[in-house]
């Protein structure tokens, strides 16, 4: 059963994709890509699973769209192009493999069209074979909530007549940025949960992890797409170090290096070399930052030189205030929290910043460090109202009290 759910997982996303370009509908493609799956499940486990399982839910799925169809009149022209395609399709079942039109369906679910809201969701529905309960969870919403929102992301399509296509050359620049941030918003929920009693979410990290190898299999040539999944597995190398065996956060400095994952950080490394090969993107500088914390032997073996000259690239591709928070930190990290401290002052007027949890504990850490405890405590104290985890919370409590106690 374990070898038809890894087909399953593999085939699934797939399978929609191809049939969402041929019918241009994706409720239809989603209800008979179920139905086949539904089909393989009774027989697979009897039959076993077929040379081709690709083409075996190709087929069954065409099979079943006809079905459909063929019960409501309003679909007949549509029904006529599929009985041509099936028909041109017929080795599909035999030996043809399916093509992987992934690709498409990725630039159609992160159309610009839609709102924001709904990329990331419908990303997770279509694309990570999410059930819509399971995608609610990932968002933190209701189950209804996220059924409309799906809903309206669809109708949107629909009736926008957002095309089922990778964008021409000249749209790809444009286009793809918008594909990477979905990615990585799910990664950066997984990796810091938002709110919630764990740290990390490590499914949807994963799940990110797994649509960023699959971009990158179809995008072999995009350097921000190799930057993406360079920094998240780099990043990603560390999650069992950072909480501890009660669940409470565990700081870079502190973690058990021995217990980052090795494979994960070569395979890393090896993509960022090629990410950073004729010229550098915000995620591949990203990865390149993560790949110099993730080589360090220890914290105070860390090149905090090279990671602020990274930064400094960075803020050049990417000036935004949270580029410019992390790099204060790093320079608090190179040249001491006060010359930190004062780059944070600077940027406290920041509307991004005001109430950004890691801005507030970073600014209470360095206070700390230079031993002004009582706006030490005062910060803390912002970090625990704005923090949204409970292992979040739980260190802004316990640096609190460490210093009552001083």
């Amino acid at each position: 059963m374990d070898q038809v759910e890894a087909v399953f997982r593999e085939e699934r996303g797939r399978l929609l994709a191809a049939l969402a370009r041929r019918f241009g509908d994706l409720d239809l493609a989603e209800e008979v890509t179920s139905e086949a799956i539904e089909a393989a499940l009774v027989r697979w486990p009897v039959d076993g699973v077929p040379p081709n399982p690709g083409g075996w839910l190709m087929t069954t799925a065409r099979r079943k769209a006809v079905d459909r169809l063929r019960r409501d009149q309003v679909y007949a022209a549509k029904l006529a192009v599929l009985q041509v395609d099936m028909d041109r399709a017929a080795p599909q079942a035999t030996g043809e493999e399916l093509p992987d039109e992934r690709l498409q369906l990725f630039f159609t679910c992160t159309h610009p069209a839609l709102a924001a809201e709904d990329r990331g969701a419908l990303t997770l529905r279509c694309l990570a074979g999410l059930t819509t309960p399971e995608v609610a969870r990932a968002f933190l919403v209701p189950t209804a909530t996220m059924a409309k929102r799906i809903v309206r992301a669809k109708q949107k399509i629909r009736d926008a007549r957002i095309p089922f296509r990778v964008p021409g050359p000249g749209e790809l620049p444009e286009r793809l940025p918008g594909v990477l941030q979905v990615v990585y918003s799910v990664f950066t929920e997984g990796y810091a949960a938002s709110s919630g009693p764990y740290l990390q979410r490590l499914d949807l990290a994963e799940e990110a992890i797994r649509l960023a190898r699959i971009l990158h299999r179809l995008l072999p040539a995009e350097r921000e797409v190799t930057g993406l999944l360079a920094l998240m597995l780099l990043v990603h190398a560390r999650r069992d170090a950072r909480s501890g065996p009660d669940g409470r956060l565990v700081l870079l400095e502190d973690q058990d290096r021995a217990r980052w994952d090795a494979e994960l950080i070569a395979e890393g490394r090896g993509l960022v070399v090629a990410a950073l090969t004729g010229g550098a993107g915000p995620y591949a500088v990203q990865a390149a930052i993560a790949a110099l914390h993730d080589e360090a032997a220890d914290f105070a073996d860390t090149d905090w030189a090279q990671i602020v000259a990274l930064y400094d690239v960075l803020l050049e591709l990417d000036p935004s205030p949270v580029v410019a928070l992390n790099r204060a930190a790093a320079i608090a990290m190179r040249d001491g929290a006060e010359a930190g401290l004062a780059l944070l002052d600077e940027l406290a007027d920041e509307p991004r910043l005001r109430d950004y949890h890691p801005f507030a504990l970073a600014r209470a850490d360095l206070l700390h460090r230079l031993g002004r405890l009582p706006e030490a405590t005062a910060a803390y104290e912002r970090a625990l109202r704005l923090a949204g985890s409970e292992p979040e919370r739980a260190h802004a409590r316990d640096r609190i009290a460490s210093m009552e106690q001083t």
